[in-house]
């Protein structure tokens, strides 16, 4: 079972894979739980179900295609701002039941300041790669994370601090990431509109 430190820990990194892809987190999760390879915590034993993993599983495979597709990506996880983050505190607020009041709501904010973190990262990169002209960028793209999420998931079910160092390296990689990219674009439309260019 987890201590204290290992489930924030676990929750952190958690929070960071549902950002990526929160249907391959919850199906690995699931089936990890349903194996007996990890004891998931008592709030989020019904991740485990058939009906979740299988729910899961299908809609991983919808957001595998959609999620390849110039485009079609953008809208998709325009719509999935609204459900990700959510979901990850979700989920956080569940498994952490067992920690104090202050810790449970400390807990919560991180898993989707976390979570929104990956998703506008991911979001902000495809955004750059659905303008490039070649249509692969977006497969290996999407495949990257969809690996990234399950690796991150697994590895922080059996080393949690290691999957939470993993994770806070990311979140720095990221903000960098989304802060270069929003310097671009605003870069471009000053261009558009015909004013100078600041850095």
């Amino acid at each position: 079972m987890f201590d204290p430190g290992r489930l924030t820990a676990l929750l952190v990194a958690v929070s960071f894979a549902a950002g990526l892809n929160l249907y391959v987190t919850i199906a690995v999760l699931g089936l990890l739980g349903r194996f007996q390879v990890l004891q998931l915590p008592a709030g989020l034993s019904m991740l485990d179900h058939t009906w979740v993993i299988a729910v899961a599983v299908g809609l991983s495979v919808i957001e595998a295609v959609a999620d390849k597709i110039p485009y079609v990506d953008l809208v998709w996880n325009a719509v999935h701002t609204f459900i990700r983050v959510p979901a990850a505190a979700i989920l956080a607020y569940q498994a952490a039941n067992q920690l104090s009041p202050t810790e449970h709501a400390l807990v919560t904010v991180a898993a989707a300041a976390i979570a929104g973190v990956a998703h506008t990262a991911k979001t902000s990169a495809r955004v750059a790669v659905s303008a490039t002209p070649e249509p692969f960028s977006n497969a290996v793209l999407s495949t990257a994370e969809d690996v990234a999420a399950a690796g991150i998931t697994w590895i922080a079910t059996v080393h949690p601090y290691i999957g939470a160092a993993i994770v806070a390296a990311a979140v720095l990689v990221a903000v960098m990431l989304v802060r270069i990219l929003l310097r671009g674009a605003r870069r471009v439309v000053a261009r558009l509109r015909g004013q100078p260019v600041t850095a």
